[in-house]
């Protein structure tokens, strides 16, 4: 069983696996006999009291404030590492993934828009489809193992992490609210000690993640969304510290298990529970839930296809080796698997929604990135051929 589950975790496809499993089992729970203990969990209130100071929520915004937060300085760390020393270093390296995610993020928003404009509430949800999740598409291509050239494998990481910093700066721009001068003041002053901390070169993880701490408090009481925090703490942490140690790398190896096989599946688990009683393909059928699924489905690769299409033709980027526009088209399909991010933003769009409005917005994204995930993955299986010597499966975990 040891043996088993070893093998299992070293996956590349483990982590979309769990994430998959995870949501499935949430989504039988929440319309199965079990549902009023489900969402009675998802609803028990948790207090952190520190003195007269403290914060209390719902565990289902634990998951997605607190838990995400978590996930985000992940994302942090990755974006600063590719910017600096991976595959956003270089113009040429760059351009291709950044108009990719330009596009996979203007088309699938345009596209929702187009179906929903004439609904003030409905349209709080632009940003829905404009995300990808990383892990889940990451995760579909490692079915195919070698099949993959590696350059197509790190196109989609740079353009799924350029994709993040997007949703950041949306969540930044668009999804603040209440703010509080006193809070801001505290979180300015935590991100200036970690600013110096970063300058001093100080290597001491535990010194940044207590800062991390406070500033994520001070977010959170700001009305600003908390997960801003964590990108902030990741870009912060220094790659190399003055001992020759590299604290970003040691960070993001311990963060890494934690985000695929406990943060992404608990958010997975207390968002994907849909109730699905009263749902048909009249509803299916409403602006909402259809802006999503096409956004995802339909906007999203057409987005990414068209601006590299379009960037290769007028020479402005090049295609990676071993890469032509079949697989650039297959992953374009690929990158509308919204899932998590997706859901993370439909909760905060619609944070202050109907059930009715939340449940359909959870659903057009399910649909959505399960179309994308299904069509994403027979397209680049077909576009892709085994390599000589490797085994006559299209599965392989090598």
């Amino acid at each position: 069983m040891k043996s088993f589950i070893g093998k299992f975790l070293k996956l590349e496809s483990a982590g979309g696996i769990t994430l998959l499993t995870i949501a499935i089992f949430a989504l039988a729970l929440a319309n199965s006999f079990l549902s009023p203990y489900y969402f009675e969990l998802l609803n028990t209130p948790v207090v952190v009291q520190f003195g007269e100071q403290g914060i209390a929520k719902p565990f289902l915004l634990w998951i997605n404030d607190g838990f995400m937060a978590v996930f985000f300085v992940l994302v942090g760390l990755e974006v600063k590492r590719e910017i600096m020393l991976g595959s956003l270093s270089t113009y040429q390296q760059a351009i291709l993934p950044v108009l990719a995610a330009l596009g996979g993020m203007v088309v699938p928003a345009l596209v929702f828009t187009f179906f929903n404009y004439n609904d003030p509430v409905a349209m709080e949800g632009w940003a829905i489809p404009m995300a990808t999740d990383i892990a889940f598409a990451l995760g579909i291509m490692a079915l195919l193992g070698k099949r993959v050239p590696l350059p197509l494998k790190i196109f989609l990481l740079a353009l799924a992490i350029i994709d993040d910093l997007g949703a950041i700066i949306v969540i930044a721009l668009f999804f603040a609210h209440g703010l509080s001068i006193e809070a801001m003041i505290g979180a300015g002053i935590s991100i200036l000690i970690l600013f110096i901390m970063n300058r001093m070169r100080i290597s001491a993880l535990c010194a940044y993640l207590f800062v991390g701490m406070v500033l994520w408090v001070c977010v959170l009481k700001s009305g600003v969304h908390a997960t801003l925090a964590g990108v902030i703490l990741g870009f912060t942490i220094p790659i190399t510290a003055r001992d020759g140690s590299s604290p970003l790398e040691t960070l993001e190896h311990a963060l890494n298990p934690w985000s695929a096989f406990f943060i992404l599946p608990m958010f997975a688990f207390a968002n994907a529970g849909v109730p699905l009683s009263g749902v048909n393909f009249e509803t299916l059928g409403d602006a909402l839930p259809l802006g999503i699924i096409l956004g995802l489905f339909i906007g999203k690769p057409l987005g990414v296809f068209s601006f590299c299409f379009i960037a290769v033709k007028l020479k402005i980027a090049k295609l990676p080796l071993l890469v032509n526009m079949k697989h650039i088209f297959a992953v374009s399909v690929l990158c509308g698997i919204g899932f998590t991010m997706s859901m993370f933003l439909s909760g905060l769009a619609f944070e202050n929604a109907s059930e009715s409005i939340n449940t359909l917005s959870r659903i057009g994204v399910l649909l959505g990135s399960t179309l994308s995930a299904i069509i994403g993955l027979l397209l680049l299986r077909a576009t892709t051929a085994i390599p000589t010597g490797a085994a006559t499966s299209p599965i392989s975990n090598e």
